[in-house]
């Protein structure tokens, strides 16, 4: 590992130099002697810009959020018509499989073999829903992965018992049926993470399997993604003995699908499984009657420090207390507001659009808030995320759930808790953390008044620079 002697930048307390050695803060004063970092220590003059935590996306979908950057997308802004779509996809290059992401029904209404067909009958093709939750085949792929003779349960049929080509939440199934070119090359995405001024990332993917969890470390041992990791889709009981330091275990992903929610008690036994374990859990939640059932379903099996609901995209004004009762964080994201927030206007029930995303009354009522990106899902960019949050503007302008508003600072601190206790006590610039910081080209203050992570100049992980601005980009500032 290497020194280093930052010069010259703004902290809580005033401007200072900070000391790194061997991944850690070593000293913090106003001036330091060069020695004091060492004599091979890297020096760089922060020019009076912020030094701050390195930011944590608390969850995001690394191999999807890499393989959405090569595939088709069907959806808003890009496209927005029938004929638009059928233009994108006839135009996909190659010759082999098209993958679509980022559909939604307003483009052409729901999408099954027949539709799809309408557009594509010689390549094989998939599309999936901008949730994440739904992949949809046309003919010539469901034929290629044996879809009317399967009986996985997310496979969706018809009346007379034909598969329609709509697949709900059976990624794992479907993979493993498609060509195995391997996994996504997470280069550019741990190079976008790094410029985004973004140190750790908690993948958020259920169930992962041996094959994907020796990926993904693998990718970070090689420096691919050099963000520190945490896992919530490990299962329970997995040996992390000859994993790095920097990935860790998180809570046990559990996902409450509307489209087929777990018996009660099935899913009272399943946390308690995991608490019994040793593990906390992490419960992808994003309707009302979900959310019903899983405050009931801790109260029944007992919460732990640790227990935290993904997304909470609604959630009722009365549920506020019982989440903070049982010291329950809400991992959301607000980002989604920024770009599908014309679209929940038109589309969600209006009893439940006081209820979305909500930021303000959560910390008010006490519940600890993390945000985070849900890549490839919702937008990568922590610094739109955090503006989304104070402003939750439309992309026509219309301000969604105005109440829920928070100010940027505090959206800040939504990115700098610590992974395992997201939404609760901020990672701070003091001696003895780890040299996990970014250096921003300006003022805190100037920062938070106007978010764009075109003030990251440096991304530092370990005491390591792993994004830093060029000059003439600093020039063009």
């Amino acid at each position: 590992m290497t020194a280093m002697l930052l010069r010259r930048v703004e902290l809580p307390d005033g401007i200072s130099d900070v000391a790194i050695r061997d991944g850690r803060i070593t000293a913090i004063a106003a001036h330091l002697d060069t020695h004091i970092a060492g004599p091979d220590a890297t020096v760089i003059d922060g020019h009076g810009g912020a030094l701050i935590p390195g930011l944590h996306d608390h969850h995001i979908h690394l191999f999807a959020t890499a393989a959405a950057a090569d595939s088709i997308h069907c959806g808003p802004p890009e496209v927005r018509t029938r004929e638009e779509l059928a233009r994108v996809l006839r135009n996909a290059p190659g010759n082999g499989w098209i993958r679509g992401v980022g559909y939604v029904e307003t483009v052409a209404g729901p999408l099954d073999s027949r539709a799809l067909d309408r557009i594509e009958t010689r390549r094989p093709m998939r599309i999936q829903h901008r949730s994440g939750a739904l992949w949809v085949l046309n003919s010539v792929a469901a034929a290629l992965v044996g879809l009317d003779g399967a009986d996985h349960p997310g496979i969706e049929r018809d009346n007379t018992g034909a598969a329609t080509g709509r697949l709900f939440r059976a990624d794992n199934w479907l993979r493993d049926r498609l060509p195995d070119d391997g996994p996504p090359d997470l280069r550019a995405l741990g190079a976008r993470l790094a410029r985004f001024g973004i140190t750790g990332v908690t993948e958020a993917t259920p169930d992962l399997s041996p094959v994907t969890m020796t990926a993904l470390i693998d990718a970070h041992v090689k420096g691919a993604i050099p963000q520190r990791l945490h896992l919530l889709g490990a299962p329970i009981g997995v040996d992390t003995v000859a994993w790095p330091a920097t990935v860790t275990v998180g809570p046990s992903k559990i996902v409450l699908a509307d489209s087929g929610l777990p018996d009660f008690s099935e899913l009272v036994e399943t946390i308690r499984r995991a608490h019994d374990a040793g593990r906390a859990v992490a419960v992808h939640c994003v309707s009302r009657i979900a959310l019903v059932l899983l405050v009931a379903a801790l109260d029944e099996a007992g919460a732990v420090p640790g227990d935290r609901i993904e997304h909470g995209s609604v959630i009722p004004a009365e549920l506020v207390g019982d989440l903070a009762r049982n010291g329950i964080c809400v991992v959301t994201q607000p980002g989604f507001l920024a770009h599908r927030g014309d679209d929940y206007l038109e589309r969600v029930d209006a009893d439940d659009l006081p209820d979305l995303y909500r930021c303000r009354s959560l910390l008010d009522g006490g519940v600890g808030l993390a945000l985070s990106s849900d890549a490839p899902y919702g937008p990568l960019d922590p610094w739109t995320v955090i503006s989304a949050a104070a402003d939750r503007r439309a992309p026509t302008g219309v301000v969604v759930g105005p109440e829920e508003r928070i100010g940027t600072d505090e959206a800040l601190v939504g990115y700098l808790t610590r992974p395992e206790r997201p939404g609760r006590d901020p990672r701070t610039v003091e001696v003895g953390a780890s040299a996990d910081l970014v250096l921003l080209d300006r003022a805190l203050r100037e920062e938070l008044a106007e978010p764009t992570s075109e003030s990251v100049r440096c991304t530092i992980v370990r005491g390591e620079i792993v994004y830093q601005k060029s000059h003439r980009s600093n020039a063009a500032r």
